[in-house]
């Protein structure tokens, strides 16, 4: 496995987990399968970017669209996740992985948010390592509702009329406080955001990659790592403007 330097790993990596139902389907078994199989995984891959020298790890767990499914398959997944909140914790503890969530948590089941916010809170000292989990996410969604904050804001003196940027409307999105990703990858073959990130990934490197989720590994992580050490990150400045002076 070649491992790029360590000032060459990106910070913040944000992964869309795709291909769970395809990879049963491949497979012969039902979609849920797939999904208990990329819960495997999630715990693998979390403990591969530290091994690998990330400090941020941004999953996206469950998106708004994803309620329009099957309601045993939402009911399934809200499962997994409740169950391996309560395995997790401890590991999360022993290890000082920091949780943090982003999207409308509170729309989700009360057993899930129980579990979500006992991790939070007991997690919430620790600054080496965070894992965020997006969960009934969407980054339109995460706009309206960071709008109408600012805008509350506004009226209520709080911030200032007549004037706007970005550090400030930012405050106002559940990203609030994390670093905007730098590498965004993209498991089972689909080359599009979903809805995913899409202020934060503003100036991310992307790398889409054909492996299903339930077989992605740290060999797939570390070469989507080496892949963004080998891009040139301008800023809409030029190569030259980045080339270190001459002597």
């Amino acid at each position: 496995m070649s491992l790029p330097s360590p000032d060459k790993v990106p910070s913040h990596a944000a992964i869309i987990m795709d291909g769970n139902g395809r990879w049963a389907r491949q497979r012969g078994l039902p979609r849920i399968e797939g999904h208990r199989r990329g819960v495997e995984t999630v715990r693998k891959i979390t403990e591969a970017g530290r091994e690998l020298g990330l400090r941020t790890l941004t999953l996206y767990a469950f998106s708004v669209e994803n309620w329009k499914r099957p309601p045993e398959e939402v009911s399934a997944l809200m499962g997994l996740l409740e169950f391996y909140l309560q395995k997790e914790l401890q590991t999360f503890v022993k290890n000082r992985i920091r949780l943090r969530t982003i999207g409308r948590t509170g729309e989700l089941p009360p057993g899930v948010q129980k579990h979500l916010n006992h991790t939070i809170e007991a997690t919430a000292g620790f600054t080496d390592y965070t894992l965020v989990l997006a969960l009934n996410y969407g980054a339109r969604t995460e706009v309206a509702d960071a709008a109408r904050d600012y805008a509350a804001a506004v009226a209520a003196g709080r911030e200032p009329a007549g004037e706007s940027s970005w550090a400030a409307f930012s405050r106002y999105l559940s990203t609030a406080g994390l670093p905007d990703p730098d590498l965004i990858i993209r498991t089972s073959g689909e080359s599009r955001l979903s809805n995913f990130l899409m202020l934060q990934g503003a100036y991310a490197e992307f790398v889409f990659t054909p492996v299903h989720w339930p077989d992605f590994t740290k060999a797939d992580l570390a070469a989507a790592f080496a892949e963004y050490a080998r891009r040139e990150r301008r800023y809409g400045l030029t190569s030259e403007q980045l080339a270190p002076p001459a002597k």
